[in-house]
């Protein structure tokens, strides 16, 4: 591997890129950190654990800016909360093979990038009723909560322009809403991996540190002067990297 990869610092400086870009909108950076760590050769039982504790981390950071600039709304992501944790609990649980690990994270990165690149509007809302919404809530939740403990995303990346497309908020409103999902689901998460698989995060210290700086700025500059489609298109590109190297990682080496 290329020295000026392998640098401890040149990894801190991507890790606080992607936790200002993600944090920003209200994400954690969960898809990023794992995908980054799986190119770099992390340990494939380690990478869950690593980037569900720096989505807890960051998120923390997020929902607090989100909530103390008042776009938090408890109503709104209730119902995804109550299916998520139980799923998140669960999928940490989960020991899969590295390979499938990887398959599963590649998927995901996929779908996360046609879903900025392909899906252009997602300021359309579906006509549903309440009882409708609480149960595609619900569902959705579920699904989330157990790709959060099995890959360590937080899910939040799906969560916002699902809420957005329900009609049950505002940009802002989606964004604190994605925060607060991914934080108790990473939280779910690192409880039930801690359990089977705990790692030692002295030898992770300025990965943690970087991703804090990064939450902080990302977290304050969104909440208050970012423009949400601007950064999802900056979170679009890391994806689009991301893709590329795993591509390469899984079939080509």
């Amino acid at each position: 591997m290329d020295l000026f990869l392998a640098s401890p610092y040149f990894i801190a400086l991507l890790f606080f890129i992607i936790a200002f870009a993600y944090s920003s909108v209200g994400l954690g950076g969960g898809s990023s950190y794992t995908a980054l760590m799986a190119i770099l050769g992390f340990n494939a039982l380690t990478i869950p654990m690593i980037s569900l504790t720096l989505n807890l981390m960051v998120t923390t950071i997020g929902s607090v800016n989100f909530i103390r600039n008042k776009h938090a709304n408890i109503k709104l992501i209730l119902p995804f909360l109550l299916s998520s944790m139980p799923m998140a609990y669960l999928g940490g649980a989960l020991q899969l093979p590295k390979e499938v690990f990887f398959i599963v994270l590649w998927l995901s990165l996929i779908f996360v990038a046609c879903r900025i690149y392909l899906w252009k509007d997602t300021g359309f809302k579906l006509n549903l009723n309440t009882q409708q919404k609480i149960i595609i809530s619900v569902i959705a939740g579920s699904i989330l909560g157990m790709i959060a403990g099995i890959v360590g995303i937080g899910g939040g990346i799906y969560l916002v322009p699902l809420v957005l497309i329900l009609g049950l908020g505002s940009a802002k409103e989606a964004a604190a809403c994605g925060a607060i999902f991914v934080w108790l689901n990473s939280l779910m998460g690192v409880a039930s991996r801690y359990q089977y698989n705990p790692v030692d995060f002295n030898d992770f210290v300025p990965l943690i540190v970087a991703a804090l700086a990064g939450g902080f700025a990302g977290s304050f500059m969104g909440s208050t002067r970012f423009d949400a489609k601007l950064m999802e298109k900056i979170l679009g590109s890391i994806i689009l990297i991301a893709i590329v190297l795993l591509t390469r990682k899984l079939f080509f080496s």
